[in-house]
C-alpha cells in the first residue's frame, strides 16, 4: 500500500469517526505506530488533520476567537432549527436571560411574543433585534464592548444581574466538551456567563453539533451545571446518550413537517 493510499484511508477513518488512536490506525492499516505517526505529520503539516494525544482528530479542538460577522456564516441552518427550538420554550409574561454570540441573534430572531417577554442580554445584536417588538421589554447589560462579538463583558455587565432573577438562561458555547465542560474563547465572556447561570432557574445551551468535542480557552462551567442542550441532527449517537446519562435534557431541533 502506497503511502497516498494509507492517508486517503486515514482521512476516510477520520470522516467517520472525528477521533481514532494511533494503535488502532495501526491495526487497521496493518503497519507499525511509527509508520502511522510519521503519516499523520505529514497530514498535520496540510492541515487535514490534527494530533492531540496519541490519537488523530479531524478539527482543531482549540478554536480561535473570529468575529461575529464571520460566524454568522456557519451552519446557518443549524442555527435556525436551534433558534426556533429554543424560543419555544419561551412562556407568557416570561423574563429570561440571552447571553451572546451567533446563536443567540438567530434565537433572537425567531422570538414572537403575544404577551409581556422580559429579555436581560450582553448582546448588542440580540437587543436590536428584539427592539422592534414593542411586547419585549429589553434590559441591555452594559460594559466593556467586545468588538468581536458585539457583546458587553465586564464587573459592571456582572454587577447589573444581581438584581435580577430570570426563568431561564439561553447560552452560546464555542465548545462542549463532556469531560471539561463548557468553554467560550473569552476569559471576561466566561466569566460574565457564569454570573448569568447563578441568575437564571434553568441553564439552556444552544449549540451546533460542531461544538462538540471542542474547547475554547476559557472554561464556562462543569456539564452538571447544564440543564439542557439543544443542537442539531447531525450530533454523533455516542455523544448524545452520554449527554442524557449525564441527567441532561437533549432536544434535536428538526425541521418541523406541520406545515
Amino acid at each position: 500500500m502506497t503511502k497516498e493510499e494509507r492517508h486517503a484511508i486515514i482521512l476516510d477513518l477520520l470522516m467517520q469517526h472525528n477521533s481514532i488512536l494511533v494503535t488502532e490506525l495501526a491495526d487497521h492499516l496493518n503497519v507499525s505506530s511509527v509508520t502511522i505517526r510519521k503519516d499523520l505529520t505529514d497530514l498535520e503539516k496540510e492541515k487535514k488533520l490534527y494530533r492531540n494525544h496519541g490519537k488523530a482528530i479531524l478539527i482543531n479542538p482549540y478554536i480561535n476567537d473570529r468575529n461575529v460577522n464571520e460566524k454568522e456564516k456557519f451552519y446557518i441552518e443549524e442555527k435556525r432549527l436551534i433558534g426556533m427550538q429554543a424560543a419555544s420554550m419561551i412562556t407568557k409574561k416570561d423574563s429570561i436571560l440571552i447571553a451572546s454570540g451567533t446563536t443567540m441573534h438567530a434565537l433572537a430572531r425567531c422570538i414572537q411574543t403575544t404577551d409581556k417577554l422580559t429579555v436581560i442580554t450582553a448582546s448588542l445584536q440580540v437587543a436590536l433585534i428584539l427592539s422592534k417588538d414593542k411586547n419585549i421589554d429589553i434590559i441591555q447589560l452594559g460594559g466593556i464592548l467586545r468588538h468581536s462579538s458585539l457583546s458587553v463583558v465586564g464587573k459592571y455587565a456582572e454587577a447589573a444581574l444581581s438584581d435580577f432573577s430570570c426563568s431561564k438562561l439561553f447560552i452560546g458555547v464555542d465548545g462542549i466538551d463532556l469531560d471539561f465542560g463548557i468553554t467560550t474563547t473569552d476569559m471576561m465572556e466566561a466569566s460574565l456567563n457564569r454570573v448569568m447561570m447563578q441568575t437564571a432557574q434553568k441553564v439552556i445551551v444552544l449549540a451546533d453539533s460542531s461544538k462538540f468535542g471542542r474547547r475554547g480557552f476559557s472554561k464556562i462551567s462543569d456539564m452538571e451545571d447544564i440543564d439542557q442542550i439543544i443542537t442539531d441532527s447531525k450530533i454523533p449517537p455516542a455523544t448524545a446518550k452520554r449527554i442524557e446519562e449525564m441527567g441532561i435534557v437533549l432536544t434535536i431541533a428538526e425541521e418541523s413537517h406541520s406545515h
